[in-house]
């Protein structure tokens, strides 16, 4: 058993997903300490948390429930920076009640949260529960901040391989660069040399030079796009930035869930702002986590298109069912949501989900060119 949990932190550690290793955490804590359910609420802001990843409960009560800093358990750990823990969490004196509802509704009782560190800033909260009222000793805290810890560095360690992504992705823009640079470009050189000396050795025969002129036309043109291409490969901006990373996110969810996942970008977009771009990237992130938690879906389609002076990302899953009106709120009325329209809405855009008639659900989200908010 003790090796089983080992290997299963080894890989935890080996996690360069930043989603799998959350879930997986969640997991890992459930097992590891022996408790009835664990979860791990991912940081949204730098004063509130959302519950995304859960093990061993049997509602959703917590799902995508946000805790703000100083409220409850979690909102207490994010307000202290160290653990809490309550025997029974409705009657415990030390902490806020907002969530008694949510937790009565789970079926929980005794209670611990701890800080997950990156580097130095706190990035998530794990989660620790149990059924009945129990008083934590302090192991049971210590194994939970070493999982905790374990976290932090998988998370530390998606991050860097984030980066090193986008630097191999740098690299091989150079690498194109130069091959294209030194192949195409010394090949048209070439072509456009020997049509000049065709133009002087055949000067008598006018069809000819005339069909010279136009193939002499048609290399420049070759080349204007070449310099064109070569000058795109040498820059890194947003809008070339953002079809890069929501192709990255649908590789990863493919690989996680085994889901088919498709990114489509169906014309070029304008430039974009960082704001924007990261708004963009999160709702096309948060409807694939829907998908991967709710969807039992057999292939995500992934859009990014210009729209109306703006920019739309779409998000469309076939789920094939399983999800019935009893137990799921309706789409689009899930905290994570809730706070992307929020963000969405002080950039002037917009943000929604809804269910196809198929009982497939479509994320979308739009943003206005920075210069054209409304």
């Amino acid at each position: 058993m003790l090796g089983g949990l080992l290997r299963e932190r080894e890989e935890l550690l080996a996690t360069l997903d930043r989603v799998a290793a959350l879930n997986g955490t969640a997991r890992l804590i459930r097992e590891s300490i022996g408790t009835h359910s664990g979860f791990v609420a991912e940081l949204a802001g730098p004063e509130q948390a959302v519950i995304r990843w859960m093990s061993g409960t049997r509602t959703d009560a917590l799902q995508d429930l946000a805790v703000p800093i100083g409220q409850g358990i979690g909102g207490r750990v994010l307000a202290l920076g160290r653990p809490v823990r309550v025997n029974d969490y409705v009657s415990s004196p030390s902490i806020t009640h907002q969530f008694d509802a949510q937790v009565r509704g789970e079926g929980l009782a005794a209670m611990i949260a701890v800080p997950i560190v990156s580097g130095t800033e706190t990035v998530a909260i794990a989660y620790a529960a149990m059924r009945e009222r129990r008083d934590f000793g302090d192991d049971a805290v210590q194994s939970l901040e070493d999982i905790a810890t374990e976290a932090g560095r998988a998370l530390k360690l998606a991050s860097v391989a984030e980066a090193d992504r986008e630097t191999a992705l740098s690299a091989e823009r150079l690498r194109m660069q130069s091959a294209l640079h030194d192949s195409v470009g010394a090949l048209l050189f070439s072509i456009g040399v020997q049509v000049r000396n065709l133009h002087e050795d055949i000067s008598d025969n006018p069809a000819l030079e005339s069909r010279l002129r136009r193939l002499e036309g048609d290399v420049s043109a070759a080349s204007r796009a070449l310099r064109e291409s070569l000058l795109a490969l040498s820059e890194s901006s947003p809008e070339r930035a953002l079809p890069v990373e929501l192709a990255e996110h649908c590789r990863s969810f493919q690989a996680r869930c085994g889901v088919p996942a498709r990114f489509v970008q169906l014309a070029p977009v304008p430039r974009l702002d960082a704001e924007r771009t990261g708004l963009l990237v999160a709702a096309v992130r948060e409807g694939l986590l829907n998908v991967e938690k709710h969807a039992e879906a057999l292939s995500v389609v992934v859009s990014l298109l210009p729209s109306d002076d703006g920019v739309q990302v779409v998000v469309a899953d076939d789920g094939t069912g399983h999800r019935s009106e009893e137990d799921e709120p309706e789409p689009g009325t899930g905290m994570g949501l809730r706070a992307l329209a929020e963000r969405a809405a002080r950039l002037g855009g917009r943000v929604s989900l809804v269910r196809d008639d198929d009982d497939g659900c479509t994320l979308r989200a739009w943003v206005p060119e920075p210069c054209r908010r409304r």
